[in-house]
């Protein structure tokens, strides 16, 4: 194995552990909501409840925060800012990249609440429609500053369900389960990237896979 291969592959393997650690860190937040206050987080839970409740609100006093972004963006270069204005507020949205290489130009399934873990990830809320039960919880495992920041590589996203269980985007019952639409080198879908934490935890060789 060639020096180049071996150190991607020492990234990869790297960027492998942070994912399963992240997602521990996430479904133990929840337990943790849930043991305080006797039932689990759902979308029910926050539409019930008046006066600005939130995902990121409900969930962040259960997370080792080193700093908070806010639900409204933040101007520090560790953050990534609201959605809002087109070229004015998203001066970091270009940096994201999606599965197969294409510039994410929008950062609408980011934009309601972020914090800093102390390990340096990236958690980012999306409150979506809550309705129909789109809350999304994604995690740059290796922060915004570090490369690849890319959807599926060291950006992944969780879905919180109905029945409170948070599921890696990808699996059935997910938002974005379709494979070949959602986590394919082919796709040409804004999103694509989107549903690949399923696969990442469940398929063996998946970061020996990864597209260049």
């Amino acid at each position: 194995m060639t020096l180049p291969a071996l150190i991607t592959r020492n990234q990869n393997k790297a960027l492998e552990a942070s994912l399963k650690k992240n997602y521990a860190v996430i479904q133990q937040a929840l337990e943790m909501y849930q043991a305080e206050h006797g039932e689990r987080l759902t979308s029910k839970i926050l539409t019930s409840r008046a006066g600005g409740v939130t995902l990121y609100t409900e969930i962040k006093p259960y997370f080792k925060i080193i700093h908070d972004c806010g639900q409204a963006g933040s101007r520090e270069k560790a953050c990534i800012p609201y959605y809002s204005n087109p070229g004015v507020d998203e001066r970091n949205s270009n940096a994201y990249l999606t599965y197969n290489k294409t510039p994410l130009t929008r950062l609408t399934l980011f934009d309601d609440g972020q914090f800093i873990l102390s390990d340096g990830s990236l958690i980012m809320i999306e409150n979506g429609d809550l309705t129909r039960n789109l809350l999304y919880i994604s995690v740059d495992v290796n922060g915004y500053r570090k490369n690849p920041n890319r959807w599926g590589h060291d950006l992944f996203t969780f879905q919180l369900m109905d029945d409170g269980r948070i599921l890696p985007m990808g699996a059935p019952d997910t938002t974005f389960s379709q494979k070949n639409t959602y986590c394919s080198i082919s796709s040409q879908h804004e999103y694509n990237g989107a549903g690949c934490t399923y696969y990442a935890l469940t398929e063996k060789d998946y970061f020996n896979n990864l597209p260049r």
